[in-house]
Formats: C-alpha cells, structure tokens, sequence
C-alpha cells in the first residue's frame, strides 16, 4: 500500500513558480511540467488503462492549467489542482471518445506488486508466479466498476487522502469512502475466485505430470 504524501497545501517552491509565470517569467511554468509530468502521466496510466490517454490527458492538463493559472488560490497542492484538471480531461475525451480501454500495463506500473504479496521477504515467490500473480491482480482491478476502481487506485496506489478523491472526482466524501469500502470488498472477491480457478487450473497438469513420473 502507498504512503500517503502530504499533498494539501502548495509548496513554498511551487508557489514561488506559479507568482514568476503569472508575472510573466512563463519558463517558470517548464519547471513545474518538468517536475509533475512523469507523475502525472503514471496516476492516469493506471486509471485510464492506455498510455495513448493518459499521454493525451496531461498534455490537456498541463495546457489548460497554464491558462487557468491565475484561478489557482493555493488553498490545495498545485498537483492535486493540476491532477484533477488533467482527470476531468480525460472523462470529457473519453466520453467523446465513446474509449472503453481499462487494460492495465503491469510493466509500466511500478505499483503493480499491489496487494500480490504483504510480506514477500518470508516466502519469496518464484518469478513466474509472481508475474501470474500480477497478472491476476491487474484482471481483478479491471473487472472493477470504473466508479471503485478510480478511487481505489487514487487511494491505494497514489495514497490520496479521501478529501483529495472527493475534490478530484467531484463525489461527495461519504460516497468516496463507500465506494473505496465497496472497491476493496469486490477486489478480494474477485482475488480469491481468480487464484482459487489458478489453483483448480494447475491441478490436472500435475496429476499428468505425476502420472508420467509414475510410468518410467
């Protein structure tokens, strides 16, 4: 599970290059793309499922949050600003769009090991199954409803306070926590039926395997 950062108040930095591009030093603005950019396109990446849209969202997000700059207040994180911008862009094109890819990559997420195993050092997992177990994961976190599966990953992968979910999404709080209770209950549904049919499905190979072993 991710830590959760503190993402509720602008930095003294982030401030410091928002006031230099409003005064019209715009370069300042590079810094802050700079800084955000490989964040911001990873959070998406795991909600959108296409990293053809969540490229196409933060280009979006960056673009209208420079000018929409000086409607910033500074009464949150300029990334959780910035985040849901770049969110509402990608619900706007997707719902244009008529998109319906929700297909995780597990190679470009570096949280992919999410909820696979809690204590791995006690009994390390081969690496084949470990990937199968990925694998697994991701398919479960995909058959989510898009209303768990959003909030669940801004909680669990990116430790977003519910506060921050609630603002990002525009869901009130008590239907941000309800769906995250909800998500996390569907998600260990799913988990057990998915690893107990992994199980079921091994079984006759090794019976086969054993019986071959028998016959030599």
């Amino acid at each position: 599970m991710a830590s959760v950062r503190p993402l509720h108040t602008v930095t003294n930095n982030d401030q410091h290059l928002i006031q230099e591009c409003l005064a019209g030093r715009t370069e300042a603005f590079d810094q802050l793309v700079l800084k955000y950019q490989d964040r911001l396109y990873r959070t998406l990446m795991r909600i959108l499922g296409s990293s053809d849209d969540a490229r196409d969202a933060a280009q979006e997000g960056f673009t209208q949050a420079f000018f929409k700059l000086k409607t910033f207040r500074g009464t949150a994180a300029f990334y959780s600003w910035l985040f849901r911008i770049s969110f509402n862009a990608a619900i706007t094109q997707k719902r244009k769009t008529k998109r319906t890819s929700t297909t995780l990559d597990t190679q470009d997420n570096p949280a992919s090991q999410w909820l696979v195993d809690s204590h791995p050092e006690t009994h390390p997992p081969d690496v084949a199954e470990l990937s199968e177990r990925k694998k697994l994961v991701h398919q479960a976190l995909n058959e989510l409803q898009e209303e768990y599966r959003t909030p669940l990953i801004l909680r669990e992968l990116e430790g977003m306070s519910y506060g921050e979910i609630a603002e990002i999404t525009e869901i009130p709080l008590g239907t941000v926590r309800s769906r995250i209770f909800r998500g996390r209950n569907e998600l260990k549904q799913k988990l057990s039926m998915l690893f107990q049919n992994e199980s079921e499905a091994r079984v006759p190979q090794s019976d086969h395997e054993s019986s071959i072993s028998e016959t030599k």
